[in-house]
């Protein structure tokens, strides 16, 4: 009964989520407070008891020795942490990241992070872009696109205006001065540079000899990145001048420069916090096709500490109650604090993550499934913990106790939190997380 009181907010919030549009603010303000509460549920329910023992000030409520429960509980909680971290990464890795806004913002800022490095390892190859300076390496990302060429396609033509300067970073091109093969580019070689500096036309036809992948600039682009960077202009002009050859190969000579160009260009890059879009977020939604089984289990790993700490946060009151009273009411033994600071985080959750859901694309009936089973194994899982609790000697039930402790603390951390900061301003979220470590407290009168 205990588990389906504090996990009822998750059908709750979710029904919120779906049906309502909240500002981000509040959702910000509700997840953060939800994280104040479970805070609080956590030190004061979990760790405060097992830390006063070894000044004695909670010897009634604590078996064995005092320092061996310490150490449990440190060790557990460390582990308890390392599981959470390992889980999120496996069912992320398979859609789960869409069940919350923080965690799919982190899957889209580390897959733009990999693409860019990508990117900067092969503009690394261009003497050009060695001369770029690291420090306005956004600005240059902004404006360069990538483009493909099928075997067979043109890429320019021989007296053509010149539209695009290109990078090729994968494939070869054929390049033609009046239909007679004059060089094979590659890799690392440039096209376009000569007429975009002189105002001339292309010098030669450029033919893709199967895929051809390049990085191209428009002349706009290209003419402001020259008027942006000296550094940049007078490389083109050298590149240029070499015997006003339209390509430039890329030598041996230049690797040692091109790595420190890479890596300098890394540390200068600065990934945004772009939401995404709906149709990114769809896209990704069908590329995962396991993404359903992936939130939910996702979702299960986050309940499932909390179902276990509510068991064994009844029976530890209660076998001090029976042992010194003889006979208790249920009321006298409830964990108001642990149950109350549960449910409080529990409603945010539920409501920001099914927001997220249904903006990528799932059904409301589908959404609310999700929670309200996940209600029901809160319960279920209370229950088994309540019985596994009362077999295991007390250290192994600190442990198991500091092993949920570190769970949930890690998923604050890791998910709860940031997910506020970026929906809200950190003032706000401050001063919510303060609220609800304070509401999830006052629970404790009702157990004096």
């Amino acid at each position: 009964m205990l588990g389906t009181i504090s996990a009822v907010s998750l059908p709750m919030g979710s029904l919120i989520g779906i049906n309502t549009r909240l500002r981000a603010l509040y959702i910000s303000i509700f997840a953060a407070f939800g994280a104040g509460a479970l805070i609080a549920a956590l030190s004061v329910d979990l760790v405060a008891p097992t830390v006063q023992a070894i000044s004695g000030k909670a010897k009634s409520s604590h078996h064995g020795n005092p320092y061996q429960n310490f150490f449990s509980l440190i060790i557990g909680a460390i582990l308890g942490g390392i599981l959470f971290i390992v889980l999120d990464q496996i069912v992320n890795a398979h859609g789960g990241f869409l069940r919350k806004t923080a965690t799919t913002l982190t899957h889209f800022r580390t897959s733009k992070r990999r693409r860019m490095q990508k990117l900067l390892e092969e503009m690394s190859r261009c003497i050009l872009f060695q001369n770029f300076p690291t420090k306005y390496i956004n600005t240059l990302l902004k404006k360069i696109r990538n483009l493909t060429f099928q075997d067979g396609e043109v890429v320019n033509t021989q007296g053509n205006d010149a539209d695009f300067f290109y990078l090729i970073t994968d494939g070869k091109v054929s390049a033609k001065i009046d239909h007679k093969p004059f060089a094979e580019l590659g890799p690392g070689d440039v096209i376009g540079v000569l007429p975009f500096l002189t105002g001339t036309t292309y010098q030669a036809t450029g033919i893709a000899h199967g895929p051809v992948k390049c990085l191209a600039l428009s002349k706009e682009d290209f003419d402001s990145l020259r008027h942006f960077s000296p550094e940049f202009d007078q490389a083109c002009r050298q590149l240029a001048n070499e015997h006003l050859k339209i390509i430039d190969r890329v030598h041996s000579s230049y690797h040692e420069q091109a790595s420190e160009w890479t890596n300098a260009a890394q540390d200068a890059l600065r990934m945004g916090t772009e939401i995404p879009t709906s149709l990114e977020l769809r896209r990704v939604k069908e590329e995962y096709h396991g993404a359903p089984l992936a939130i939910w289990l996702g979702i299960l790993i986050d309940g499932i500490p909390e179902s276990f700490v509510i068991g064994s946060g009844l029976l530890i009151p209660l076998q001090v109650k029976l042992a010194t009273m003889g006979e208790v009411r249920f009321l006298e033994v409830i964990p108001y604090t642990l149950i109350a600071g549960l449910f409080l985080s529990n409603l945010p959750e539920a409501l920001s993550s099914s927001a997220n859901m249904y903006h990528q694309g799932w059904s409301k009936r589908k959404i609310f499934t999700m929670w309200f089973s996940l209600m029901v194994m809160t319960a279920l899982g209370a229950g088994l913990g309540f019985l596994l609790a009362s077999e295991l000697n007390h250290t192994w039930l600190v442990f198991a106790e500091g092993m949920a402790a570190g769970a949930m603390l890690t998923m604050i951390a890791a998910a709860m939190i940031p997910e506020a900061v970026h929906l809200g301003s950190a003032s706000a979220v401050g001063f919510s997380t303060l609220a609800g470590f304070l509401a999830a407290i006052l629970f404790k009168l009702f157990e004096t």
